[in-house]
């Protein structure tokens, strides 16, 4: 019979209670899913570690993020926790950072000017490393393709991930929350476990990591 891996997760929480459901609740709590984790919440008989409300507020700055929306991202974290951006110089850099690639998306060159040197240049006088990502960011102006330029990976989609990635991270951080899901790491065991086992024997194998689907499931949950 064929299971998905979500419910074969919640069967095995039943034998190894406290590190499954710790994993489960983290790698929703991480990526942000509200309705995994309050469907994972009722399956497990679990109350989450974290108020479900915030992070719904976590994912709306995360994706504000994404989608370039940079000074509604720093006004929602402002809101969420002032000491986040207070206290962490360089993820407010990246923020910044990431309004100014913003601004020459948006071909407002003289307003990025305006912005990198009004905002990004002090910080980049007292940290090298600030410095350098200032410069790299505004070579983007001196391309007329910027896709085939050394530094078009700046306006690439990824870029913004990233940013957002590490919001999310420091958001985490704040809450006393890890910033580093153990999920992904515990997939990668996965996969070379299933590799090792698959010449020796037959066991509930995941056949496809995106739909998490089971195969040689030959008990019932």
């Amino acid at each position: 019979m064929d299971l998905f891996f979500g419910d074969y997760l919640l069967s095995l929480s039943f034998l190894f209670p406290f590190w499954f459901i710790s994993i489960g609740k983290e790698a929703y709590n991480h990526e942000g899913y509200v309705d995994a984790a309050e469907k994972f919440r009722t399956k497990s008989g679990t109350e989450p570690d974290i108020d479900l409300a915030t992070i719904t507020d976590r994912m709306m700055v995360k994706k504000a993020v994404q989608d370039g929306n940079v000074e509604d991202a720093i006004e929602k974290v402002n809101d969420l926790n002032p000491e986040i951006l207070d206290t962490n110089p360089q993820l407010f850099f990246h923020l910044q950072q990431q309004r100014l690639i913003e601004l020459i998306r948006n071909g407002k060159v003289e307003e990025a000017l305006e912005f990198a040197q009004e905002e990004l240049a002090p910080r980049g006088e007292e940290n090298q490393r600030f410095l350098e990502e200032l410069e790299r960011t505004v070579a983007l102006l001196a391309f007329v393709d910027v896709a085939n330029s050394p530094v078009s990976d700046l306006l690439d989609m990824s870029q913004r991930f990233k940013t957002a990635s590490e919001v999310n991270a420091a958001i985490l951080a704040s809450q006393s929350h890890e910033k580093d899901p153990k999920l992904p790491s515990l997939l990668k065991i996965l996969v070379l476990v299933q590799n090792q086992l698959d010449e020796k024997a037959i066991y509930p194998r995941i056949k496809d990591f995106s739909t998490q689907l089971l195969k040689n499931v030959v008990f019932d949950i």
